[in-house]
């Protein structure tokens, strides 16, 4: 590559902006080996020392240069979803809903933008096995017209918890034991232990311990948004949505034997295989959508809670509708670069989507940028993985920090009167979104109840068949016969009573530890217990909950009422109706 005849610094920069994808294209034949400072060298292997038997010397810059720039090649991996694979595609709008949603992406039939998407396990560290029993994540990024949209999911809809204090502390539960270093291949006391405490997982320990919990590689399984949104109209009408990614390639899943067979990065081979013989993958982008008004009457009528990630949407009621489909047709040419330095963040979300009151979604709304910050640092949205893909050239007043590269010229970086920046009319009425909660500050804490265990119940006897059944019967039992206090089994086995008895009773007979009768008896350290009637027993820990209310009627669900002032969008298609 000549450089520019222009020696001015404009050119320079210029030059380095239209080389990266030069760069990244270019092969080692046509590379010179030099220093990080464009210097070219002879040999890699070569140093410099006091003749031949001498020490080294520092002035060596290329030996140094190696050496400093080695011992910092690795980030911070990340806590949660650590190992992964991901490749690049186009996203493609269907069936727009422009009466639903102002998002420019849903706005017209065959509007497409670039997507990244990258697969994951959770508890896993980066060199862990990819068919391990885990949920796993799925996360991919709309590059719209309207800035980056993330939707940062998982493969099944619901997950462990709906506290969102609770999260670090579970996450710490699925890793290695802090004494023994042990993982739960040997060693699942603490994975039982977390699990019997808090009983509101059953139903993602359903679908974990489930043929769901081992899926056939990335291609064959869906996406799951968990947490409630909001769609916003143009009109600021709004509804609840769920959104799902559901893969055309179908589902497949590995058993808990056939898991010990496959090669340890067996999805990203899979995956990245696939894509390499122009068998691209494909998903279609799916939703669910409910009023304020049926919000409020599913939970006072069915006692499903919208803003809980434990609950599901019964699809009868609130059928799934297309809108879209998305593609993935090209592998990360530098994994590195374009996949462990892709950062998600729940809370990217263009005009016209909007996050709901879950709490665990509000918790993620900070964490997620959080931890880009730290791990790849504070200008992380400035590599071009992470980088905006706008209709519009678009500047604000952040400055420097680590590594700033586009950091903005001469521009003012602050709101001047002298050099004033431009401004969009705001599109989103936000009162309007989300101007309906007033209340009191409270403490809270979610406490179980019988309506938790309908959808678990329901997995058990309508989708599971026999041979299901027993699969999902080993699959425990193996787990459970790591675990070195029968104790916490013994307590899960109550919980898994409360699903059905015939799972309890198989259990015991699997495991031969005899569980407790239910769970009305039981006190839990995480969670309050709605089904007993013993005041002792019904109170987390048995912490004092005269001061602040902590246990609430709605357990953090919207009630009759509970979206004052709201008129619901009245469009023929909504819920098919």
């Amino acid at each position: 590559m000549t450089p520019s005849k222009d020696t001015s610094f404009a050119a320079h920069v210029s030059d380095q902006f239209a080389s990266y994808e030069q760069d990244r294209q270019t092969a080692s034949q046509d590379a010179i080996y030099a220093t990080s400072n464009g210097v070219p060298m002879p040999h890699p292997y070569e140093t410099q020392r006091v003749g031949e038997n001498g020490p080294l010397l520092l002035q060596d810059f290329h030996l140094v240069d190696l050496l400093s720039h080695f011992d910092r090649e690795r980030i911070p991996e990340r806590v949660v979803h650590a190992k992964g694979s991901g490749a690049h595609g186009v996203f493609e709008c269907t069936n727009p809903i422009p009466e639903l949603c102002s998002a420019d992406i849903f706005s017209t039939k065959g509007k497409k933008c670039p997507i990244t998407a990258r697969f994951s396990t959770v508890g896993g560290e980066s060199g862990s096995h990819d068919c391990a029993r885990d949920p796993r994540g799925f996360s991919v990024k709309f590059r719209t017209e309207d800035g980056n949209w993330d939707v940062v999911a998982n493969n099944t809809p619901v997950f462990f918890l709906r506290d969102p204090a609770k999260f670090p502390y579970f996450i710490h539960t699925q890793k290695r034991d802090p004494s023994t270093h042990l993982t739960h291949a040997d060693d699942s006391t603490m994975f039982w232990d977390y699990l019997s405490n808090n009983p509101e997982s059953i139903h993602q320990v359903m679908i974990l311990m489930g043929d769901r919990g081992i899926p056939d590689g990335y291609r064959f399984m869906h996406g799951y948004s968990g947490h409630s949104f909001k769609l916003v109209n143009r009109q600021g009408d709004w509804v609840y949505t769920q959104i799902h990614f559901k893969s055309q390639q179908g589902t497949k899943f590995i058993t808990q034997a056939d898991s010990s067979n496959k090669s340890p990065d067996y999805s990203q081979k899979d995956l990245y295989e696939a894509i390499q013989r122009g068998e691209y993958p494909k998903w279609n982008v799916e939703i669910q959508t409910m009023t304020p008004k049926q919000a409020e009457e599913l939970w006072e009528k069915q006692k499903i809670n919208v803003f809980d990630l434990t609950h599901v949407w019964p699809q009868g009621q609130f059928p799934r509708r297309k809108v879209g489909e998305f593609t993935l047709n090209e592998n990360a040419i530098n994994y590195f670069a374009e996949i462990e330095q892709v950062a998600f963040n729940p809370a990217h979300m263009p005009p016209g989507i909007e996050p709901s009151a879950d709490p665990v979604l509000q918790s993620r709304l900070f964490s997620y940028p959080d931890t880009h910050r730290h791990r790849i640092g504070v200008n992380y949205q400035q590599l071009p993985v992470n980088a905006s893909r706008t209709a519009f050239k678009y500047g604000n007043f952040q400055r420097d920090g680590s590594m700033a590269f586009y950091n903005q010229g001469a521009r003012a970086n602050y709101l001047s009167s002298i050099d004033p920046i431009k401004f969009k009319p705001r599109s989103i009425d936000l009162d309007k979104t989300h101007g309906h909660f007033t209340g009191e500050a409270i403490t809270f804490l979610s406490e179980i109840r019988p309506e938790d265990f309908n959808a678990p119940r329901a997995l058990w006897q309508k989708v599971f068949d026999e041979p299901a059944r027993e699969r999902f019967i080993g699959n425990v039992a193996g787990k459970m016969a790591v675990c070195k206090e029968k104790e916490f089994i013994k307590r899960e086995i109550a919980i898994f009573r409360e699903v059905d008895d015939n799972i309890a009773t198989r259990l015991e007979k699997a495991t031969g530890v005899k569980g407790y009768s239910g769970i009305s008896n039981l006190r839990f350290n995480g969670t309050h217990n709605g089904m007993t009637k013993d005041a002792k027993l019904k109170y987390a820990n048995g912490i004092n909950v005269t001061m602040g209310k902590s246990v609430t009627k709605n357990n953090g669900a919207p009630t009759f009422g509970a979206h004052k002032g709201l008129s619901s969008i009245a469009v023929n298609g909504t819920n098919g109706a």
